[in-house]
């Protein structure tokens, strides 16, 4: 996994236990958890208006209709 033996992964979380404590941890691990959650519903959040805006998109506007005659003018 990721290039890391065993024996570095054991030594790694030794490490983490002796800077942050048994206690600690779980707190970390919480604070963690919350952070991609919240990451997570951002993504979505962004994917669904990207989404809206696609389909909004197809449907001309005058804003677009305008842009397609400016383009077709400069050909």
């Amino acid at each position: 996994m990721f290039g890391m033996s065993t024996t570095e992964l054991i030594v790694i979380v030794l490490i983490i236990l002796l800077l942050f404590g048994g206690k600690k941890i779980p707190e970390l691990m919480k604070g963690l958890g919350k952070g991609v959650k919240s990451f997570k519903e951002g993504l979505n959040e962004v994917e669904k208006d990207l989404n809206i805006d696609e389909t909004n998109s197809k449907e001309p506007t005058s804003s677009t209709l305008k842009e397609e005659e400016r383009r077709g003018d400069n050909n």
